[in-house]
């Protein structure tokens, strides 16, 4: 049995611990570098239980007394420690291993960490160009036709913050030029109305006639794309990522961009710029203004980074004034 010393039918936790090093080294055959997780995070768990939970030492608690409150319990503390959720994750992984370990030695009858779950990993803040970037970005085609194809893409993908699968589903009739604005379905079929501005309407003036000279005899009800391949028909998700990195490199930006960057942009140079959420939700067409939110993040980190390079005092080497 687990422990391999009783207490009146216990099995006292802090001897199951050893007994589950024992199970590792001899059973599971798992790296040094695992075995000493597993051990470091339970350890943790059982100091948590002995110092906070429980109040007594390891010696004197039975692993049967453990439920999924305490567990619950721990991973708080975890968090308020500042710990990450993937880190949080780890931690309740190895509290499962060990009372899975428990159970089969017949020490405990339910697994309590098996109660708990795993805490979702925190999305990554979505990656953004900053205003400059996005408008040499929009400004970097050439005056080839295709050049004022791209230009006019671009300009409309920064104005509006439409996902690509809407940007090439664009038709003729769903841009209102003298409105300046567009209607758009996006995700649930749902609809929206985007506003653009003057210079995404002066680049679509200039591609219209490249645009009917190329589609000459082909539109039709339902079948009439804003944006053409260089045969006529419909640009696609992929020739909008290609306009894109050839953008990037012509506009020298050095990293990493797809449509998407530009969405977020979008949404982030609004948010700067004084647009409140529920706005930024309309436009994106977001279902959840939470989804919206994560921008807040965003722009926040991005006035921490612009505060730290531009105060005097935000760096160690501050004048004395």
């Amino acid at each position: 049995m687990a422990g391999g010393a009783r207490n009146g039918g216990k099995s006292l936790i802090a001897d199951d611990l050893v007994a589950f090093d024992r199970h590792l080294l001899a059973e599971r055959d798992v790296s040094p570098h695992t075995r000493r997780a597993y051990l470091r995070d339970v350890s943790g768990f059982t100091g948590f239980l002995s110092e906070t939970f429980l109040s007594r030492p390891a010696s004197e608690i039975d692993a049967a007394e453990v439920d999924a409150l305490a567990v619950r319990s721990w991973l708080a503390a975890l968090r308020r420690q500042g710990l990450s959720q993937t880190s949080i994750g780890r931690h309740l992984s190895s509290l499962r291993a060990f009372f899975r370990f428990l159970r089969r030695e017949g020490a405990v009858g339910t697994n309590p960490a098996r109660a708990v779950a795993a805490p979702r990993p925190a999305k990554p803040l979505p990656s953004t160009l900053s205003v400059a970037e996005a408008a040499a970005v929009v400004e970097s085609p050439d005056d080839s036709p295709l050049g004022v194809r791209d230009r006019a893409l671009l300009e409309l993908l920064y104005a509006t913050g439409l996902r690509v699968s809407e940007l090439v589903g664009l038709d003729l009739p769903d841009v209102d030029l003298a409105g300046r604005q567009l209607r758009t379905i996006g995700k649930g079929r749902k609809g929206r109305v985007v506003p653009f501005g003057e210079q995404a309407l002066a680049a679509i003036r200039e591609w219209l006639p490249e645009r009917a000279r190329r589609r000459r005899g082909r539109d039709g009800p339902g079948n009439e794309p804003l944006f053409l391949n260089a045969r006529g028909g419909r640009l696609t998700d992929r020739s909008v990522r290609r306009i894109l990195e050839r953008a990037l490199y012509v506009a020298e930006v050095d990293r990493p961009a797809s449509p998407h960057t530009m969405r977020h942009s979008f949404a982030t140079h609004l948010l700067s710029a004084g647009a409140d959420l529920r706005t930024i939700q309309e436009f994106l067409g977001h279902a959840s203004l939470q989804t919206t939110q994560r921008y807040t993040h965003l722009d926040a980190d991005r006035l921490i980074e612009v505060y730290r390079k531009a105060h005097p005092k935000a760096s160690g080497d501050g004048g004395s004034g």
